[in-house]
């Protein structure tokens, strides 16, 4: 998909840009955390932050709408996952600081808000096209 015919390539999503951001945030903690750790809770956080941009990306490699959704809604899912269980469970344990937890739930809530957004527009264009 190309600039030329008014597509916006992947890597200049906002959404995409902000699950890029988590995940990036999410290795910095991951990376810190010792072997018992990352076994128990660490390789599930960081898959789920992870999962949360591949669907991103693997939706917009999609030709059908409502096969782009699917995605999303994976993406969403991954997303709520990796924060409201994984990442909750690690400043509960006391395994990262406040400050990290608050720094990946205020990038999180932003994506989730673009992420909803991004899947309306996509229900939008379809029924303009009718």
């Amino acid at each position: 998909m190309g600039a030329a015919k008014g597509y916006i390539k992947l890597e200049d999503l906002e959404v995409y840009k902000l699950s890029r951001e988590l995940s990036k945030l999410g290795w910095q903690i991951y990376s810190k955390l010792n072997w018992q750790n990352r076994k128990i809770i660490g390789d599930q956080f960081i898959e789920s932050i992870d999962s949360s941009g591949a669907n991103i990306a693997e939706s917009y490699g999609r030709f059908h709408y409502l096969d782009r959704i699917r995605f999303l809604y994976n993406s969403r899912g991954s997303l709520f996952e990796a924060i409201y269980h994984w990442l909750s469970l690690l400043r509960k344990r006391g395994i990262i600081s406040e400050a990290e937890f608050h720094e990946l739930r205020l990038i999180s809530d932003k994506l989730s808000i673009k992420l909803n957004n991004y899947i309306q527009s996509i229900y939008h264009a379809k029924k303009e096209l009718k």
